[in-house]
């Protein structure tokens, strides 16, 4: 990878902030900055393209469900669906996952999850998958459990028989932890679930970004993501869901579009993945998520990954030479990705994101919408640094730099 080339497709990586300094952006588990390429992408499509897709047969529809279309397309391919029909659209994989558990909420045997039903879910989740699962099981009266965490910020699976039981109707875990950075054992995890036949739901958010992501190879029965974490624009997720259960499960919103035929007595749905996508969708988004997954492949996702382990490291071994640090998860870059949460002596995260923030680095502070894993470690929050395929050595050491500046600042 040559990511001084690729650096100078990213606008605002160029930019010099308000306060005199450079930006260093290493908030990329939040979002990613956006290359030209899907700028570009946007401008056109608004200029030249920009109609309601799927109902008009003048030139500018049928241009616009192409290109709404051909994202969809271009998303199968990236993530080795075997249909396009499973991919559903929605505006971030916050509302994937909500889609997913109204869906289970509404749906007949066997699929329904009821009194007599367990979720299951794990301690290091982001509040989008916990907050859903928490409401199903509100309404529903099922039993919410989950995995807890190791010391090194790992899921405990010694006790997997006793989590995942006979009762289990859903098994939603992260493969990636937006917080912790640790790439969880899928594999084992699946085979449990499957063994007493319960769906598995995986959020890819932190994964899809950085890594090839194969839905087929990870044997899951949906898998949510978002857009704006993988250089495309906010507003546009993906829900990918096995044929068959999209073809059984009701929708979870009504409307234009997800319809068949509508009379003041009933209605029936269109096919998967329309049935889904109620209402006008976010056709300029998809759009610049196909651009984005263009632009992605050009590079490719192997490159990136190698790349981002190689930042990942240096990093991880860098900020061990900070006093007072301490890397909340897995503190070597094996079983990682390029997130990493730390805390600093007794400075509160939020002023280590402020000091940092006048030396020109961009990190984020906070739970990281990941309260429980603070809970679990006895933190009120903790610093997070992130990396993607433009970060590079040179901003790990201005992280460094800027981190002895602020245990100076604080004495």
């Amino acid at each position: 990878m040559d990511v001084d080339a690729i650096r100078k497709d990213f606008p605002v990586l160029g930019r010099i902030l308000p306060n005199g300094k450079p930006l260093v952006y290493l908030d990329n588990a939040a979002t990613s900055q956006k290359p030209r390429q899907v700028l570009d992408a946007l401008t056109d499509y608004y200029e030249l393209h920009n109609s309601n897709v799927h109902r008009g047969v003048h030139t500018l529809a049928e241009e616009a469900t192409a290109l709404y279309e051909g994202a969809r397309d271009a998303v199968a391919s990236f993530i080795n669906a075997p249909s396009r029909d499973e991919v559903v659209f929605t505006k971030n994989a916050s509302e994937s996952l909500n889609l997913v558990a109204n869906m289970l909420g509404w749906a007949d045997e066997p699929y329904k999850v009821d009194a007599d039903s367990e979720i299951v879910i794990t301690e290091m989740e982001h509040h989008s998958n916990i907050v859903p699962w928490q409401l199903l099981a509100q309404r529903t009266g099922a039993k919410l459990k989950w995995f807890g965490l190791t010391d090194d910020g790992r899921l405990d699976l010694s006790n997997i028989d006793e989590i995942i039981t006979e009762k289990t109707k859903v098994v939603s875990f992260v493969l990636v932890s937006n917080i912790l950075g640790t790439v969880n054992p899928v594999e084992e995890i699946v085979r449990r679930a499957q063994a007493v036949g319960a769906l598995v739901v995986i959020d890819a958010s932190q994964a899809a970004p950085h890594m090839p992501l194969d839905v087929q190879a990870l044997e899951a029965d949906f898998v949510a993501f978002t857009g704006h974490k993988m250089l495309a624009p906010t507003g546009i997720g993906v829900l990918w869901g096995r044929q068959e259960l999209l073809e059984d499960l009701p929708p979870f919103l009504g409307g234009g579009e997800m319809i068949e035929t509508v009379s003041m007595q009933s209605s029936t749905y269109a096919p998967a993945p329309h049935k889904f996508e109620a209402g006008t969708p976010p056709i300029a988004q998809a759009v610049g998520l196909g651009a984005a997954i263009e632009y992605l492949n050009g590079i490719g996702m192997d490159a990136i990954a190698a790349h981002e382990h190689t930042i990942t490291e240096y990093a991880v071994n860098r900020l061990q030479e900070v006093p007072d640090l301490r890397i909340i998860g897995p503190a070597t870059a094996e079983g990682r990705s390029g997130a990493i949460s730390f805390t600093l002596g007794d400075i509160h995260p939020h002023d280590v994101g402020q000091v940092l923030d006048e030396q020109g680095i961009a990190v984020r502070v906070g739970h990281h919408c990941a309260r429980p894993v603070c809970l679990r470690y006895g933190i009120p929050a903790t610093t997070r640094a992130s990396f993607y395929l433009y970060s590079t050595e040179a901003e790990v050491d201005a992280l460094i730099d800027g981190l002895h500046h602020v245990r100076a600042f604080f004495g």
